[in-house]
């Protein structure tokens, strides 16, 4: 017998379980989004039309030149900046990795000092530790507080007379928590230092300005924000150095050799003018999502914690710590009833180690590894939140049923409103508010 998959309100006939229905519930947007079908209707056209290379002096060439400009445009009017301004390559892990070296070589001669903080993602991190050593930098790694932000006084503080670049990411992709980016650009600006963002996570989600932001590089990826894969851009402030990566046409204003990724721009470009236009209703659903879906775990499942700042957030941001489980145990639980989520970054989601920024936030790492994320997008519903807030504190509950810690907490908590004080648990709450 098959069993019926509600897929985005639509019953499929689906080879699962026997007489088993359920919902396919996908809530890892951080991790990439589905490409919206006029992305891909538009890639299309220049896959099977207008294929020509974008260097080519013929019509064909020229056809996918100028849409190549239009898509610069598009990604340039989302961000507040002008055309000349976006490079395009292939993802945020590639701009990051220019960002950081490109403007080391090019002004190697104020110095070799860098900083940034514990929480970035390893496109950052391990380009500064790479770099560490090969005797080409000096980093500096600031902390960060229980809501993973970094004070902007300690960026002060850590700038020096021979420091070329502050490297603070716009949002944390596992916890959300939005930076005070304005801050840091308006120190980095006063100090004479190069400041760049990693805004995977944030551009197309929420609302800025590179020149409000006193941004001078930024990261951005086009598969966060509904486009295709394999491409993203790199915001250079005009007048602003910076030595390419990969040497050998002069594609990009000679910034970033290589054939030009035609039908990719195209489908990046489309992707962030639709992010423009909707942008205002996309921060207003998801916002509200959010917060529903929070509110209803931390009221159904007790030694449950949020993680990030409760309201600096990405709209479409919930991590949250299940104290006495593991979180690979809770994704594969809910996986089987249809619910995608992760335990972070996907870029590290085969790591056994728990995640370095929840490490960062002062979270202990028996806590830690029972965190989840789960992220929304333009397709989930508010059904979509109530199948969640149905199957997962069960999956919470049966997975603790094995463990003899939870047993002891609920003792302890048991013993305490009766009046009568016990033996303290030995993993209490990590974060305010924490139910």
């Amino acid at each position: 017998m098959t069993s019926e998959r509600v897929i985005a309100g639509m019953a499929t006939s689906d080879g699962g379980g026997a007489g088993e229905r359920f919902r396919s519930v996908y809530l890892d947007h951080a991790a990439t989004t589905p490409v919206r079908r006029e992305v891909a209707e538009a890639m299309a056209h220049y896959m099977l039309t207008d294929y020509g290379n974008a260097s080519s002096v013929h019509s064909f060439g020229r056809r996918a030149a100028e849409a190549t400009e239009e898509a610069r445009a598009r990604v340039a009017d989302l961000m507040g900046a002008r055309p000349e301004e976006v490079v395009f390559m292939s993802g945020g892990t590639e701009a990051d990795n220019m960002s950081i070296r490109g403007s080391l070589a090019a002004y190697s001669d104020r110095g070799r000092h860098v900083v940034t903080t514990k929480i970035e993602h390893h496109a950052v991190l391990h380009t500064c530790e790479e770099l560490e050593k090969e005797g080409l930098a000096e980093v500096t790694y600031l902390p960060v507080d229980r809501t993973a932000t970094v004070d902007p006084d300690d960026v002060a503080k850590a700038i020096r007379p021979d420091t070329v670049l502050v490297s603070v990411m716009f949002a944390n992709n596992e916890v959300g928590t939005i930076q005070p980016i304005m801050e840091i650009g308006r120190t980095c600006r006063e100090k004479g230092v190069l400041f760049h963002t990693d805004a995977v996570q944030a551009f197309g989600a929420v609302p800025f300005s590179v020149d409000e932001m006193g941004i001078d590089l930024m990261s951005v990826s086009s598969h966060k924000l509904y486009g295709p894969k394999g491409v993203g851009a790199l915001y250079v402030r005009k007048g602003r150095r910076i030595r390419p990566l990969i040497h050998g046409g002069g594609h990009e204003r000679k910034r970033r050799a290589g054939t030009s990724n035609v039908p990719g721009v195209v489908g990046f470009g489309l992707a962030a003018e639709l992010a423009r236009k909707e942008m205002d209703d996309r921060v207003r659903r998801l916002t509200a999502l959010r917060d529903r879906l929070i509110d209803g775990l931390l009221g159904r499942v007790e030694f449950s914690h949020l993680n990030g700042h409760p309201t600096r957030r990405l709209p479409n941001n919930v991590n949250v710590s299940f104290e006495f489980v593991e979180g690979e145990s809770i994704l594969l639980s809910l996986d089987k009833k249809g619910i995608a989520a992760s335990s972070g970054s996907a870029c590290t989601s085969g790591s056994l180690e728990p995640s370095h920024v929840l490490l960062a936030m002062g979270i202990p790492p028996e806590v830690a590894h029972g965190s989840v994320r789960m992220t929304l997008g333009t397709q989930n519903t508010d059904e979509d939140v109530d199948y969640v807030l149905e199957v997962l504190p069960g999956v919470i509950e049966r997975l603790r049923a094995m463990s003899p810690l939870h047993a002891k907490a609920v003792a302890e908590r048991a013993r305490e409103a009766a009046g009568r004080p016990g033996e303290r648990c030995e993993s209490g709450p990590v974060t305010p508010g924490a139910r």
